[in-house]
């Protein structure tokens, strides 16, 4: 009897030491990211629902890891009326092929995600770069995951790549930013003009 007893108790506690388990993995893939959860108040809107600090987390899509996101301090609002992450010390975010190669790169001031939306908002220096390493400044600059589209209504945008740099305001583009036009171009200088020195033109 005493035999079956003991089984039936290590059945009994199977579950717990499953779950025991299960929390380990998580918290030692977590390990970097330090996470504190607020406590609930009235008015949800007034604080983040979490604070996690030192960021570098992973974002798939159809089971395919596509973005790679880091963070010095990533606020989450999802009880707020507009569900949003917020990043106030700014981002660096990698978006990978199939085969996890790098396709192109974003670095910004700070940005915000609104969830519900899919859309992110990029402010300050925002930096990017594509895979055919063309550089794109600007200071202000939303990506709509649902549409696939980068883009900014007004805010001036230059554009470095190895022939040529253009500058002006309004800017569209796939995710890829590999297919993209200016809405108003202000200025068009070629790489060889760019080269030029003043001693050249004379």
């Amino acid at each position: 009897m005493r035999k079956s007893a003991s089984h039936i108790v290590s059945l009994r506690f199977l579950p717990i030491l499953i779950a025991i388990i299960c929390a380990v993995i998580i918290t030692s893939s977590c390990k970097d990211e330090k996470k504190n959860y607020v406590d609930d108040i009235e008015n949800a809107t007034e604080a983040p629902t979490m604070l996690t600090r030192d960021v570098e987390t992973f974002i798939s899509d159809s089971g395919i890891t596509r973005y790679r996101i880091t963070a010095d301090i990533w606020y989450v609002y999802d009880e707020a009326k507009e569900p949003r992450w917020t990043f106030p010390q700014g981002l660096f975010l990698e978006q990978f092929d199939n085969d996890f190669r790098q396709n192109s790169k974003v670095n910004c001031d700070s940005a915000i995600y609104f969830s519900s939306k899919k859309l992110w908002r990029l402010d300050g220096d925002v930096v990017m770069v594509n895979v055919a390493r063309d550089s794109f400044l600007t200071k202000q600059l939303f990506w709509d995951q649902r549409a696939k589209r980068i883009y900014s209504d007004t805010a001036f945008i230059r554009i470095v790549s190895k022939d040529r740099t253009i500058e002006g305001y309004g800017f569209s583009s796939n995710e890829q930013m590999t297919d993209y036009s200016i809405s108003r171009p202000t200025a068009i200088f070629s790489a060889e003009n760019l080269r030029k020195t003043p001693q050249d033109s004379d």
